[in-house]
């Protein structure tokens, strides 16, 4: 702006300049998210209200400013932090107060100015507590003195500036806030879900347990009356087809009662007896029995501890029978001579998997998918409850079963497992 511009400016009727302030102040139009825009406009309005070269808009923090607006245009490649040592706004930023300097080169007591500018004037601006937290400084090429009506002037939009920019701090923090409670939100949202699955899938299996234990106890007893009856006549002479269908007879019925036995294990609720175990003690030691069972008696079962040794809470009997299951399944599907692995990794801080890998065949996916559903089975005579009982052991301790199975690295069963705190 020209000198004889400014010179008109200071020439105005006081009503004129009023009613410039009024319709620069009306103009200003902010909206949450849209600050640069609307700082802008304070710095032009600034800039022509009172007749100066150039307004920044700056926020000061741990000895830097950060210009956020300019009624210049600046260079996209130039810095806009600064730092505040020796400067005129680190003054205005100390004295928490207006600060005009006619001349700031005859005046270097209150700091540099920006390079190329003399006069200054600096308006802090505060939040409602009166925490000082930036300014609004005009520069002017020239010396030049700051009437008491400007200075009201840039106060006035100083004041607008600062609570623009508190209010969108504001409005970040509360953005920020509602983003954690959504999250918080969906979370035990999930949670809630989860456990209201949970109780419905106990209330059914309940009611299943209770229908299924009649219609055993229902099929039991005549059942039982038949084999008594079957094993009867085999203590009487009976020809060679005969007694291949006594024996048929026998078999299809001793099958029978064992399924009746696993619908009643898969049905019931599964009450654990907790208590700590030591996951490599616990292995070792059902090691013994297992190599004894007919399905290894041909294969290696090798055993990799963990280390550091990991514990976990369980209920040994249970994790007895899921283990026994698992590894049976592993030796029936290897060829004989093969290896069984059973390894424990503990790589992670809050949970331990215990798996068993062996060679055989790989599983496909369409089968894979069905593994440990109730009733199906690969196995020629298999009830198809072994896994599925398995599964909800392994879920009642608040772990999780996972089987994958590849060409290369063959099938490996996953029992994965909380670790026990400490």
């Amino acid at each position: 702006m020209t000198r004889a511009n400014n010179d008109e400016m200071l020439l105005q009727q006081p009503w004129q300049r009023e009613r410039q302030i009024i319709a620069r102040l009306s103009s200003l139009n902010y909206r949450t998210g849209k600050l640069g825009s609307y700082l802008h406009n304070i710095a032009c309005g600034v800039s022509e209200l009172i007749g100066v070269d150039w307004t920044v808009v700056t926020f000061c923090q741990e000895g830097f400013e950060t210009i956020l607006a300019s009624s210049l245009e600046m260079a996209e490649d130039a810095p806009h932090v600064y730092a505040l040592h020796g400067r005129l706004i680190a003054t205005v930023m100390q004295i928490r107060r207006t600060l005009a300097v006619e001349d700031a080169i005859a005046n270097p007591e209150y700091g540099r100015p920006a390079p190329g500018y003399r006069a200054y004037l600096g308006i802090p601006l505060q939040t409602t507590e009166g925490q000082v937290f930036g300014t609004v400084c005009s520069f002017h090429r020239q010396a030049r003195e700051f009437t008491t009506e400007e200075i009201q002037i840039v106060e006035l939009f100083a004041e607008r500036a600062a609570t623009a920019i508190d209010h969108y701090h504001l409005y970040q923090q509360q953005c920020q806030f509602n983003q954690l409670l959504e999250t918080e939100v969906e979370k035990r949202t999930t949670e809630l879900r989860a456990t209201q699955a949970k109780l419905v899938e106990q209330e059914r299996l309940a009611a299943i347990g209770e229908f299924a234990a009649m219609i055993v106890h229902e099929i039991r007893n005549p059942l039982t009356t038949m084999i008594m009856g079957l094993k009867y006549f085999q203590k009487t002479v009976l020809n060679k087809a005969s007694q291949e269908r006594l024996s048929l007879a026998l078999g299809e019925a001793s099958r029978l009662e064992n399924l009746l036995s696993e619908i009643l294990l898969y049905a019931k609720p599964q009450v654990l007896q907790l208590s700590e175990l030591d996951v490599n003690e616990f292995i070792r030691e059902l090691l013994i029995p297992m190599r004894e069972m007919p399905e290894a008696i041909s294969r290696q079962i090798e055993f990799m501890p963990a280390s550091p040794p990991v514990k976990i809470l369980a209920d040994k009997d249970k994790l007895k029978q899921v283990f026994i299951n698992i590894v049976r399944n592993a030796c029936e599907a290897a060829p004989v001579g093969d290896v069984i692995r059973w390894k424990v990794d503990n790589s992670s801080p809050d949970q331990v998997s215990i798996d068993v890998c062996n060679g055989g065949e790989p599983i496909t996916s369409e089968v894979l998918s069905q593994l440990a559903q109730p009733f199906f089975s690969t196995k020629p005579g298999g009830t198809g409850l072994g896994l599925a009982i398995t599964k909800r052991i392994v879920n009642a301790h608040g772990g999780e079963l996972l089987i994958c199975s590849e060409q290369l690295t063959g099938t490996t069963v996953s029992v994965q497992l909380p670790v026990a705190v400490p």
